[in-house]
């Protein structure tokens, strides 16, 4: 028997059940919800990051939801993963059953197989590489690490750019200092992943009528975001599924049904993104759970297939 500490993740896109599962797995296991989605972490916006709601987060203990401000430009994978690390031990130490929950695989990556050890960008590279249009950018990569430009999407801004301008920084591919990662905690727990990828006809239902709802009752979210005058142009809460959309009807720009159809669609695409990743990504022994989570039964059933690969119900003394 594996006697390290049992971590539980569950993963996958947008509007799959992951915090339904996750507050159903905390309930019957002693458990302690951890956040793993690079949107829910900023306070000012829990109706639009579909946040677990009050309700849900008095059922069982959640940590590292909503505890950063929107103006912090600064917080990272790196980050993240150095406070995860700190709750999954804490957990652990208080004889719960610590459950890591999100879509962001980067986050899931950086915490259990560590950080790559990425030296430290030259300034004048990076700008000049961020200045650069994302077809430019990668028409570059395709040169640079072919490998990188074959595996990102060529509209994918952030990785293209990220890739591009490490390449020509240290004069190796990202991979390289990928394969070299450190700092992961893989090793020190007995890890149980469970994926949700339900039937994506299934999955666009749940998106497209998530996005009234967000546009109905998160408006105020964003309004009050985009007037905060001391929000930097540059913040990533700025670029959260949602916010774009919203921000022109907020400004007059666009009406509900229009911000509703923009919502829809660019949060079908980030699944459709979410989707590839968690198919190809993470390691074979992470289950994939495709039937849909919809209602009590269904979840009940993917709780009960998870503890029966659950070596014991409760961390390890």
């Amino acid at each position: 028997m594996d006697t390290r500490p049992p971590l539980v993740v569950i993963a996958g896109p947008t509007a799959s059940g992951k915090s339904a599962l996750a507050v159903a797995v905390a309930e019957r296991n002693d458990g302690v919800v951890v956040n793993a989605d690079s949107a829910q972490v900023y306070r000012d916006l829990r109706v639009v990051t579909a946040r677990p709601s009050p309700a849900e987060e008095a059922r069982a203990p959640h940590r590292l939801f909503g505890h950063v401000d929107a103006a912090d430009t600064g917080y990272s994978a790196a980050r993240w993963a150095a406070e995860a690390r700190i709750v999954v031990a804490d957990t652990h130490a208080a004889g719960k059953l610590p459950i890591l929950v999100g879509g962001t695989g980067l986050y899931l990556r950086t915490l259990i197989d560590g950080i790559a050890p990425v030296p430290a960008i030259d300034p004048t590279v990076r700008a000049a590489v961020r200045a650069l249009p994302v077809a430019a950018a990668h028409a570059l990569l395709v040169e640079a690490d072919p490998e990188a430009a074959a595996r990102l999407h060529a509209n994918d801004t952030t990785r293209v750019h990220r890739a591009l301008e490490v390449v020509r920084s240290t004069g190796r591919p990202l991979a390289h200092w990928q394969g070299a990662r450190t700092g992961g905690i893989g090793d020190e727990v007995a890890l149980h992943a469970t994926i949700l990828l339900p039937p994506r006809d299934w999955l666009d239902a749940r998106i497209a009528r998530r996005a009234g709802a967000i546009v109905r009752d998160g408006l105020a979210e964003v309004a009050a975001l985009t007037a905060r005058p001391d929000l930097p142009a540059d913040a990533p809460v700025r670029r959260a599924i949602g916010v774009p959309e919203m921000t022109r009807l907020v400004r007059g720009e666009a009406d509900d049904p229009a911000t509703v159809a923009a919502l829809d669609l660019a949060t079908r695409r980030y699944a459709k993104r979410q989707f590839t990743w968690f198919r190809h990504q993470p390691p074979p022994d992470w289950a994939h759970w495709t039937a849909p989570i919809g209602d009590d039964a269904a979840t009940a059933e993917a709780v009960a297939a998870l503890g029966e690969r659950l070596d014991c119900a409760r961390p390890a003394a």
